[in-house]
């Protein structure tokens, strides 16, 4: 059966309008034909089902209502695939507040026929089976040293305070049953134990976003939490639930860029558009870098855009012209190490009366990179927005920059490096292995 939500708003209400009181009573409770695909169980014989997802994409909802399917039976006294639940939250009163008498937990999303009743003294959810669920916090882990179950719901695993201890005490207990299974529902955080769950051959990862139940979350939520943090590290880890981690020796921390970030930016003195041109333009080429950068009158580095792409010299110097037009740029520089004179011949033949600049590196990408690092350090420079490719590789440059791990040239660092080497000379680096010319 198609799922409800996937129809239109108005195809939707002519058909629940179309049922008899009885018919719409059971497909209110009918999740299947409610959820999106991405909080339907998957298939195989895994043994974690791990959802990765952002703030409101319905997580809770996810996680109450596969523990309701694995204790259902054909009938409210028939026994399901389930009999002894575990329950795990940050605290208990998150195990109470969210997974069990929250809007979307367990006693929220059981029809009256088999709701479960809910024992806070004992810490125990009961169905009318016979099947019982028992809370447990991640504050106190030896809670689940002895208590044995077939199934467990982890919620928020991300943020336990004792991730590492609970899990495993979690793992010894799961014992009864044939094949004890287990929904981890968590934002992610780079944390040790969520890359090791996610690394098992037994788990089975989802991924959603916050965007992903925009219907059924508050307009006002979007009008002023998603466009506050929309972009941000908070953002895209808590909304589009992204995957980051600073990296250990990396010149830029992602904290220090959003503390700096800025909506708009102020009044500009010059802007440039700066190309690190890939060495070919072969199908598994490197990007060519294109970052446009602004000085402002406050004698800060602003970064406008980040246009990188791969192409022929042809396509990355219209990319290029395009960003010059519609930034109202000075002038165009560009890197022309290892080939990259062609970018001067390009782009005369495109536009002869753009202003374009070559520069030449004497010292290695890190080098060049220190100095203007050092500039966001000091509060130097804003971006403007939000770059995320840009930044995802801003935040994994290090000293010991390894190209071979890294598995690709960080061309739009290094197109961001020449666009505020051009603007602030004196600090960002002509003393530091770079030439203009």
């Amino acid at each position: 059966m198609r799922s409800i939500a996937s129809l239109p708003g108005s195809e939707r209400a002519r058909l629940i309008q179309s049922l008899s009181e009885a018919e719409a009573r059971a497909l209110r409770f009918d999740w299947p034909s409610w959820a999106r695909a991405a909080q339907l169980p998957p298939a195989g014989a895994w043994t974690v089902w791990l959802l990765l997802a952002g703030r409101g994409f319905g997580k809770t909802r996810v996680g109450a209502e596969w523990v309701r399917s694995g204790v259902s039976g054909a009938s409210p006294l028939a026994p399901g695939r389930y009999r002894r639940i575990a329950l795990v939250a940050e605290t208990a009163a998150d195990a109470r507040d969210v997974m069990v008498e929250g809007e979307s937990g367990l006693l929220a999303t059981h029809p009256p026929d088999f709701r479960p009743r809910y024992e806070p003294s004992k810490r125990r959810v009961t169905w009318p089976n016979g099947a019982i669920a028992t809370l447990y916090n991640a504050v106190e882990p030896d809670q689940l040293r002895g208590p044995q179950h077939d199934a467990a719901w982890a919620d928020e695993l991300a943020k336990w305070r004792y991730a590492e201890a609970t899990w495993d005490m979690l793992q010894f207990g799961l014992r009864l049953g044939e094949h004890p299974r287990q929904v981890v529902t968590t934002t992610p955080k780079p944390i040790r134990l969520l890359k090791t769950i996610m690394a098992s051959a037994n788990t089975v990862t989802t991924r959603g976003t916050t965007y992903d139940n925009r219907e059924n979350l508050a307009p006002s939520f979007f009008s002023q939490v998603i466009q506050r943090y929309e972009g941000t590290r908070l953002g895209r880890q808590e909304l589009d639930a992204e995957w980051l981690e600073d990296v250990p020796g990396a010149l830029w921390q992602r904290a220090r860029i959003d503390e700096l970030r800025l909506a708009e930016a102020p009044e500009l003195r010059r802007i440039v558009v700066a190309i690190d041109p890939a060495a070919t333009s072969c199908e598994d080429a490197d990007e060519s870098g294109i970052v446009i950068a602004g000085l402002g009158a406050d004698g800060h580095g602003y970064v406008l855009d980040d246009r990188s792409r791969r192409g022929t010299p042809d396509a990355v110097c219209r990319t290029a012209l395009a960003a010059y037009y519609r930034f109202d740029a000075d002038r165009i520089v560009a890197e022309v190490n290892n080939g990259g004179e062609w970018i001067g011949t390009v782009l005369r033949h495109l536009d002869a009366d753009v202003p374009y600049r070559a520069l030449r590196a004497t010292r290695g990408k890190v080098v060049r990179a220190e100095p203007v690092a050092a500039l966001y350090e000091q509060g130097r420079v804003h971006h403007v927005g939000s770059h995320a490719a840009l930044e995802d590789q801003m935040c994994a440059f290090t000293i010991d920059l390894d190209r071979a791990r890294a598995g690709a040239s960080p061309d739009r660092v290094d197109a961001l490096v020449w666009a505020l080497t051009a603007l602030l000379p004196g600090r960002a680096g002509k003393a530091r292995g770079a030439v203009i010319r």
